[in-house]
């Protein structure tokens, strides 16, 4: 019996709250800055991921410029505080929103095309990006003897500023402030996510995945629902490219590296594509997976490829849905002893 929209909003909010009430105390249990700073990437690319599975998982668009976009929130963010010396805490709004700009702009020039070919093009702007950022090397602005990059070049752009939590809070917990700053863009992402995925144009993208003749058929437009997805997913991504900028304060070509792309892809696959919580399993996962291959760095990413091949063999619905699986049976279980029971007492009678 499938369950209604009622009981799946009420089990996505208890879920949600227990998660924000353990992030929320887990800074002062392990109040290192190590754990702490760890947590922050973890946010970071938890959002990331969520905002790619309502493009890849529920849309079913092939994008792999994730990360590009990412970068472009990240980029403008600090090229506002470092030329025009805006706060941060107003430039990475507008890193948003330059994000769904270059989205649109790609969803514009990518989204006609299907499968691989989406694939294959949003790679190539993403590695594109990457050449234009590592061949910068032109004079943009002269600062007394030194002379800075537009972009910053391959050494990365920096000293544009942070969020100011090292004059707002005390020593002991200055790291606190970026950890709930992304804590917060993570809960947003993943509230658009649970609302989007369980709507009524939820549904349509979901036609649009696992049909798109028939859904086109029935007068949904394959393109129009597709850009909006691409492009609304890309504000949050883009604030976290701000995040990530503002916490190491310094923005660079390394973000649109082939094996952090990978990398945040495996946490999509391994987590479940297509589900709500999917994306914060994987990320949670293959952090975790990843700090103890730390000590083994010539295994690490033999290691992780590994897991990534068992889980697309054994679970190609990840995580999330192993733990369907599970919760189904248990619950069949215990409707069974139910039935036993109740057929006992009423021939006992």
């Amino acid at each position: 019996m499938k369950e209604s929209s009622t009981n799946i909003y009420r089990r996505d909010a208890v879920i949600g709250i227990i998660l924000i009430l353990i992030a929320a105390i887990l800074p002062f249990v392990f109040p290192t800055r190590y754990v702490v700073g760890q947590m922050t990437i973890f946010f970071v690319w938890a959002t990331v991921v969520s905002q790619w599975n309502l493009v890849f998982g529920v849309a079913g668009i092939f994008s792999l410029a994730q990360m590009a976009i990412f970068a472009m929130g990240g980029y403008v963010t600090g090229m506002l505080g470092l030329y025009l010396e805006w706060p941060l805490w107003v430039s990475m709004f507008f890193g948003g929103f330059a994000a769904v700009v270059f989205s649109v702009i790609i969803g514009i020039a990518c989204l006609r095309l299907r499968g691989a070919y989406v694939a294959l093009l949003t790679l190539a702007i993403s590695q594109t990006m990457y050449l234009l950022i590592i061949t910068d090397t032109a004079c943009f602005i002269r600062q007394g003897v030194t002379c800075r990059n537009f972009t910053g070049g391959t050494r990365g752009l920096a000293r544009f500023g942070d969020f100011g939590f090292r004059e707002m809070l005390p020593y002991k917990y200055m790291a606190f402030g970026d950890y709930f700053l992304a804590l917060v863009v993570l809960i947003c992402a993943v509230a658009f996510s649970i609302f989007l995925i369980r709507s009524p144009i939820g549904l349509a993208f979901q036609a649009l995945r696992d049909n798109s003749n028939c859904a086109v058929a029935r007068g949904i437009s394959r393109f129009k629902y597709q850009l909006l997805v691409f492009s609304a997913s890309a504000f949050f991504t883009g604030l976290a490219g701000a995040v990530y900028a503002g916490h190491f304060r310094v923005m660079g070509a390394n973000t649109l590296y082939l094996n952090l792309l990978l990398f945040l892809l495996s946490m999509l696959i391994i987590g479940g594509v297509g589900r709500v919580w999917g994306p914060l399993l994987g990320a949670a996962a293959l952090m975790l997976v990843d700090e103890v291959l730390k000590e083994f760095v010539e295994w690490r990413l033999a290691g992780l490829g590994v897991i990534l091949v068992v889980f697309i063999v054994l679970w190609p619905k990840g995580l999330a849905g192993v733990i369907d699986t599970l919760a189904a049976k248990f619950r069949t279980s215990k409707n069974k002893n139910i039935d036993m029971q109740s057929g006992q007492s009423s021939r006992s009678s």
